[in-house]
């Protein structure tokens, strides 16, 4: 399913703000050395009804992660406003789940990371160009440790993540048209295509407060080992799967424990 395509104003029509930050004051997050990115016309996505730059090296918005993105926004908005509500986008490429979701959700606060300089930049433009800086904050590292020093431990409603789910051997076989126009990055999942899961699962237990939740999107059939990796983490309840218009599982939601039930199981750092 193929999501809406525009043209968008070139980056040097964005705010002054946008050209700025993108150069400067931001070395401590997105670290030395990023390239100054040309300033061209780029195309717009539709992602759930928000407009998004779609950058030519980073992962494009596809409509099966609306399906995170929707699940998302419902389950924040059960929780309710008494209090502003925390959100981590983690893996968030062109941070369209950061965009969209603070704007479907106003009092929400997010902080959204990714591991490449130009995703960070990317996400930094569309960010911008809704004029969210207030309330969403990109972050440049390996998975959490983007975070290191922020305090979020404990604190977080939500964590989403669009990880890549796709083995090493399908991008180098099948799968390896992918790659003519998008980082390997974005798709690489490892051997089995569930090296990022692994760690989500035990990471996100960290950050997020007692009945927060995990969700995360992946591929098709991966609901059973996806699902293994949160029981065995025993840090979350037994998780649900949403489905897609054909009945195929594509999203995980589970429940951090109000307790810790004993050692979180991953691979070590």
């Amino acid at each position: 399913m193929a999501l809406e395509q525009r043209t968008c104003p070139s980056a040097g029509e964005l705010s002054t703000n946008l050209r700025q930050s993108l150069f400067n004051g931001h070395s401590d997050r997105f670290g030395p050395g990023i390239a100054m990115p040309t300033f061209e016309p780029q195309a717009t996505l539709k992602f759930m009804n928000v407009d998004i730059i779609a950058a030519a090296d980073v992962l494009k918005p596809r409509a099966e992660t609306e399906i995170l993105g929707r699940r998302a926004v419902e389950q924040l908005l059960q929780i309710g406003i008494v209090r502003p509500l925390r959100v981590v986008d983690m893996c968030c490429g062109s941070g369209n789940l950061a965009v969209a979701i603070a704007l479907h959700v106003p009092d929400c606060r997010v902080w959204a990371a990714d591991l490449t300089d130009a995703a960070a930049i990317a996400a930094k433009s569309n960010i911008e160009l809704h004029r969210l800086s207030d309330r969403v904050e990109i972050r440049q590292g390996n998975l959490f440790a983007a975070f290191d020093g922020d305090g979020l431990e404990k604190t977080i409603d939500l964590v989403v993540c669009n990880p890549p789910y796709i083995s090493a051997a399908r991008l180098d076989g099948p799968s390896a048209n992918l790659l003519l126009g998008e980082p390997r990055e974005a798709f690489d999942g490892g051997p089995f295509g569930l090296s990022i899961h692994q760690r989500l699962v035990r990471d996100a237990a960290t950050f997020l407060k007692p009945g927060g939740f995990l969700m995360c999107e992946f591929g098709v059939g991966q609901d059973r080992q996806v699902a293994s990796l949160i029981e065995r983490s025993r840090a979350y309840h037994p998780c649900e799967n949403v489905l897609d218009t054909n009945g195929i599982p594509r999203v995980a939601v589970a429940r951090r424990l109000e307790f810790d039930d004993g050692p979180l199981q991953g691979p070590a750092r």
